[in-house]
């Protein structure tokens, strides 16, 4: 064999190893695509079903479009300064609380949940560890009062407590307006969200995505 036909045949090798190489990497890449698209459907699911459930109530509620956060403002729970949810507060759970379980732990969904966090936060009136400590006494009020005695039952109050549990994010999480300003009352508040099995494995696989 010549030395031109030997690297000619080499180059055909090189070819055909990068041509699999190739596949491989696509192939690859494709996977990873359907699992964000089957997660992203899920998500997009829930955020629609969530939206179609609440925007027809008198509920003072906000469902975050992207993320599927359910926001209502902290005055809707408790007086200035207070952890304490107060009456008013309570009756709002006992409307908003039922519905919004049968949204999430519905059976079409609630094997791809795997957490539900009741999230506090405040402004930034007050120092840091003041408005933690505030944020999540609030947070934990909201859960201690769902399994309380006396709530109302209702059709998902066990199995929700295999998912829900609470957080407080003092100011570190503000609301600002459309010009970017910042809204003190907005950022007084109180989420319900929602965390899917897959989310966390996807953001990372989203990552690797974004880097190739």
């Amino acid at each position: 064999m010549s030395y031109a036909d030997l690297m000619s045949a080499m180059l055909m090798v090189f070819a055909l190893l990068l041509t699999i190489v190739i596949l491989d990497y696509r192939e690859d890449m494709l996977e990873k695509q359907k699992q964000i698209d089957a997660v992203t459907n899920v998500k997009n699911d829930i955020i629609a079903a969530l939206t179609e459930e609440f925007k027809g109530s008198n509920l003072n509620i906000e469902v975050d479009a992207q993320t599927g956060a359910i926001r209502f403002p902290g005055n809707i729970l408790y007086d200035t300064g207070s952890s304490e949810v107060s009456k008013e507060g309570k009756k709002f759970l006992s409307t908003f609380v039922p519905k919004y379980f049968s949204i999430i732990l519905q059976d079409k969904f609630k094997d791809e949940i795997s957490s539900i966090i009741v999230e506090g936060h405040t402004d930034k009136e007050g120092p840091y560890i003041y408005n933690l400590n505030l944020s999540q006494s609030r947070a934990f009020s909201v859960v201690e009062v769902i399994y309380s005695d006396g709530f109302k039952d209702f059709p998902y109050k066990e199995l929700s407590k295999n998912y829900l549990t609470s957080n407080g994010r003092s100011f570190t999480v503000p609301i600002n307006n459309e010009d970017g300003s910042y809204n003190a009352e907005k950022s007084r508040r109180v989420e319900f969200l929602f965390r899917l099995k897959e989310e966390e494995r996807i953001e990372e696989i989203q990552k690797l995505v974004n880097e190739e």
